[in-house]
């Protein structure tokens, strides 16, 4: 019964994805602007990290593109209660937790097809990683995508008005991306940053997916950000389905 709800929330969601190209590319757009404008500052320089310059930003670039973009898919939610859409499946047999999945797993699958666009142009600007610690990647940005989305779609239920929501998520990515080491290794910055950067779980994401763009599988970096990225998206689905049942969405 789950299963089958959720396929058609699923097919509902990527129907209406697939008739939106701009919602598809744009997306996309500001990591390939500081691939193209940001990465070629980098080449040479003595990043203290394993592996080249494009080795250390594209992997933060691809967690960068799920941050961002899962986190603002909340707005969708808010559309959608003030069209009716919502209260519309309120009255259905659709179980709570697919009305959820079906809209994250949506996301999941936008945001992998975007990071395969920007892993393509990186390998054009010179990005050599293999092919196993790519696919790695893309598995922490489908799993950061459900964590993000869940906790978007809950805190929309919530709030309600774009004015409320948009501050909210802006006052939070933000300092998630300077903690996280998205852009340069927090290993180059004071010890006391580094340190904080540690309570932040983004940080163990972005550790995990550049060992494996150097092709090191089996590291403490990669075990902590495998149990983080499977800790959290357990937790985040966890509050995002109780906020739907309670909200009757």
């Amino acid at each position: 019964m789950l299963i089958h709800d959720t396929s058609l929330i699923f097919g509902r969601y990527v129907r209406q994805t697939l008739r939106s190209r701009f919602q598809i590319f744009f997306g996309i757009l500001m990591p390939l602007l500081y691939l193209f404008f940001f990465g070629p500052l980098l080449t040479g320089l003595p990043l203290g990290s394993t592996g080249d310059s494009w080795q250390v930003l594209v992997p933060g670039l691809l967690l960068q593109l799920a941050l961002f973009g899962a986190s603002f898919t909340g707005f969708a939610i808010i559309i959608e209660q003030s069209t009716g859409v919502v209260e519309r499946m309120r009255v259905t047999p659709v179980s709570r937790l697919a009305l959820l999945l079906g809209r994250v797993l949506r996301d999941a699958l936008l945001f992998m097809f975007q990071a395969v666009l920007l892993v393509l142009a990186a390998l054009a600007m010179g990005l050599r990683a293999p092919l196993p610690g790519v696919l790695v990647g893309f598995g922490f940005v489908g799993l950061l995508t459900v964590s993000l989305a869940s906790l978007s779609y809950a805190l929309a239920m919530k709030v309600r008005t774009p004015q409320e929501f948009g501050p909210v998520i802006n006052s939070l990515t933000m300092p998630a991306m300077l903690l996280s080491g998205l852009m340069l290794p927090m290993t180059l910055g004071p010890a006391w940053l580094d340190v904080l950067s540690h309570f932040t779980p983004f940080r163990y994401l972005v550790d995990a997916v550049r060992d494996a763009y150097v092709g090191s599988y089996a590291t403490a970096h990669m075990l902590y950000g495998v149990a983080v990225a499977l800790a959290f998206a357990l937790l985040a689905v966890t509050v995002g389905t109780r906020v739907f049942r309670r909200a009757g969405a």
